[in-house]
């Protein structure tokens, strides 16, 4: 089944902000609604020797976030590993029987996510998918079906990356039977709420608008969080824009930098936090902006940051479902800001219409 998008919006608020904006319900009603199906799922993973996670885009992000939800909540260690779709489909050997297979796809219509879970059934393992609803017919042969949202009007996807999480982060704590979690996993709604009302969004990318480029720089779970922000950006807004881990970032990318970027660090307590301060300091030195998502309480990363945006003490693993609440903002109202509409993906404009039409997915 394809995805017919709707009529475009002309004007805010796009569909993209009402996603957004609808992701603390979103949450709620994810957690509740996969409740049986997900300790059901967490049972058959335990019956499995190892598991692989498969995705595209936003998905294998999702996936990202995932390999270490399971590996480290689920206690699964290294038995766990996220591909990305086509990598899996196309270089890499069948699984072994005794394997897992989650596969993240909202729309559950992309090529190579659907013959990466064709892959795993073929070899005789576990498939399980997690996709919205409404989803295509494909995902249908996964032996658990885990459910998120209604299919997004938006291209930038949102509110279905933020459930996908959500829906990594529970199953991790069935496996794991980590009691922490899912306590930690019911507050996370109301904490979204608060943080969606935490700022003046639409002044602050006014401040930013300006910039040659977007530096968004995570570690750690986070480094997913960096990826999927700058992909929302080249989707939603069309800025030039680097989603790159922290240490990385320090083994050479920093050199690329010029007064008028604006770098962004996604710094939650954890091993990354001394990297991204170093990289704090660089970028000072350099003269670019410094934007920092740090905990609340933080004094050392707000001291070198022009802007703080704060979230509540959370486990690392956990953080990214937070963290990219304020980027999306940002890549919203950025995209206000340069008369985009963030909800095409540019298909409405001729030449970048014509392109969309030369490939398939």
């Amino acid at each position: 089944m394809a995805w017919t998008p709707p009529t475009p919006r002309p004007a805010h608020p796009y569909f993209m902000y009402e996603a957004i904006y609808a992701q603390p319900g979103a949450l709620r009603l994810v957690l509740r609604a996969n409740k049986d199906l997900l300790e059901a799922a967490a049972r058959d993973l335990r019956g499995v020797d190892r598991v692989l996670l498969s995705g595209i885009g936003t998905s294998w992000h999702a996936c990202l976030v995932g390999e270490l939800l399971l590996s480290r909540i689920g206690g699964l260690g290294h038995r766990v590993r996220a591909f990305h779709s086509f990598e899996f489909r196309n270089y890499w050997p069948d699984p072994e029987p005794k394997s897992g297979v989650i596969v993240v796809s909202h729309r559950g219509t992309k090529r190579f996510s659907l013959e990466a879970l064709q892959k795993a059934k073929a070899s005789g393992g576990l498939g399980i998918a997690i996709t919205g609803r409404g989803s295509g017919d494909g995902l249908k042969v996964a032996d658990h079906v885990l459910t998120t949202v209604d299919q997004e009007n938006s291209a930038a996807h949102t509110v279905s990356y933020t459930t996908a999480l959500l829906l990594l982060a529970a199953l991790a704590a069935e496996l794991g039977g980590d009691e922490e979690v899912r306590g930690a996993l019911q507050a996370m709604p109301d904490q979204m709420a608060l943080l969606l009302g935490q700022e003046s969004w639409e002044e602050l990318a006014g401040r930013l608008g300006a910039a040659r480029r977007y530096y968004f720089v995570g570690g750690g779970p986070n480094t997913a969080t960096a990826y999927e922000a700058a992909l929302k950006m080249n989707e939603a807004n069309y800025a030039t824009t680097v989603g790159m881990n922290c240490e990385q970032v320090l083994h050479g990318p920093w050199a690329a930098m010029e007064k008028t970027d604006v770098v962004f660090l996604i710094a939650p307590p954890g091993p990354s936090y001394e990297r991204l301060v170093a990289l704090a300091g660089a970028a000072r030195e350099i003269g670019a902006a410094v934007v920092s998502i740090v905990e609340e309480g933080d004094t050392e990363l707000a001291g070198l940051s022009a802007h703080t945006v704060t979230l509540p003490p959370l486990p690392e693993d956990l953080t990214p479902i937070l963290a990219v609440v304020p980027l999306q903002l940002l890549t919203y109202y950025l995209a206000l800001r340069r008369g985009a509409n963030p909800d095409t993906m540019r298909s409405d404009q001729p030449a970048h219409g014509r392109a969309r039409g030369a490939f398939s997915l």
